[in-house]
Formats: structure tokens, sequence, C-alpha cells
């Protein structure tokens, strides 16, 4: 691992490793500073410390990848932070729309004794509360077989497994409709119009959700 990072450098790894994971191409300057909302100056800058620790690789007017370093110190911010989301929600009774921005604070701690005790306490975890698979101490990661809701076809019987969009607006809304994880579903009708389409929970109640709802919500095939 490499020498002690401030908590920006560490937030930038991660945005990195994000982007890189959904993309699976260079990350741009632009894709940067839209996920950490600041400004290309600033993405700029930090993008020479980054390259100078030996934690990313630049390649002009084409963008940022991780190195094998930077890529293992990203993963395992994500594994402390999703540990933390998981200890909050199972262990603290934080709904799953309020510990985002507590484990941000408390991924930071540096103490990879502290991190391991952690996951030993919750019975190592292999997924968070959203669904995102928890990487183990060694920064595997289990994968599993998921799919966009959108892209399921009528008629195919699914369960929800995850989200893509981890926003307070989205998983209250998930709340209140009770798609949650865990929840099975079929989608008996897809509307040409706007692709909303007409889903069967739990084989008995009936709901219309968004196209945008579709693209952001992760089922698993039953």
């Amino acid at each position: 691992m490499p020498d002690q990072l401030s908590q920006a450098e560490e937030n930038y790894l991660k945005a990195i490793y994000k982007i890189s994971r959904q993309s699976g191409t260079l990350v741009s300057n632009n894709s940067i500073s839209v996920e950490m909302n600041t400004s290309a100056a600033s993405v700029t800058d930090m993008i020479n410390r980054l390259s100078q620790k030996e934690l990313i690789h630049y390649q002009k007017r084409k963008g940022v990848r991780l190195t094998d370093l930077g890529e293992l110190t990203a993963i395992h911010l994500v594994r402390k932070h999703r540990l933390w989301e998981t200890f909050l929600v199972e262990k603290l009774n934080f709904t799953w729309d309020e510990v985002h921005e507590l484990a941000e604070q408390l991924e930071h701690i540096q103490s990879r004794e502290l991190i391991n005790r952690l996951d030993e306490f919750l019975d190592f975890p292999k997924y968070d509360p959203h669904g995102d698979p928890i990487p183990d101490e060694n920064g595997r990661i289990t994968e599993r077989q998921q799919v966009l809701l959108s892209q399921l076809p009528v008629g195919e019987k699914a369960v929800v497994v995850g989200v893509k969009d981890h926003s307070t607006p989205f998983l209250q809304y998930l709340e209140r409709t009770g798609l949650l994880l865990g929840a099975e579903l079929m989608i008996g009708e897809r509307f040409a119009y706007d692709n909303s389409l007409q889903l069967e929970v739990a084989d008995q109640q009936k709901l219309l959700v968004s196209q945008k709802v579709g693209q952001n919500l992760y089922v698993q095939k039953k």
C-alpha cells in the first residue's frame, strides 16, 4: 500500500475506480470532474499528484487508468466503505438511504486490523445494504449474474438484488413502492411509448415504474 494519502486523494481514487468499473475504458478528466463535482483545474492538479505517487497512468487527451497499486488502494477503500454501511444498517439500525455520508467519513480510518475485525464481527458479508459486492481482505470480489430491470424480458421472474443509483431520493422511492432487496417481481407489460414497465410484485401488487427506475435497479433472474 502507498504512503498515507489525503482524504481528497483517496476520494479521487475511489471515483476513478467507480467510473472505470462502469465504463471499462480510460476515465476522462471530464467524467472525474462530474463525479467529484469539482472544476477541471482541480482534477488536473489531482491527476498530477496521483501520477507522481504511481497510483494512476495518464494518457494526454485520452484519460487515466489506475495502476495495480492504485486499483488495490481503491478496492480497499471500497471494502471499508461497504463494510461500514453494512454495520450501520445491521447493527445501528440506520436506513439504507442514511448511511452513505457516514460511511464516507468512516472509510478513511487507516487501521487494517479494525476493518478485518469489523468484517469478522459482521460474519464476512458478501454484499452491502445496497447490494454492492464487498471485497474481501485480499481484494477479491464475489460477482453474481445480474441485469438491469430494464433489460428483463416480459414474463421473466426475478429478484431485486441491487441499485445502480444510490441517491437518497431513489432509495426512498424504492422504500415507498416496496421494491427493496429481495423483492420478487415479474414484468407484466412494457409500454412502447416511454418504455415504462408494469411490474407484478410478489405475484399480487401491480406497479407501474418509469424507464429511469428500470435503468437503475439490478435484478437476478429466478
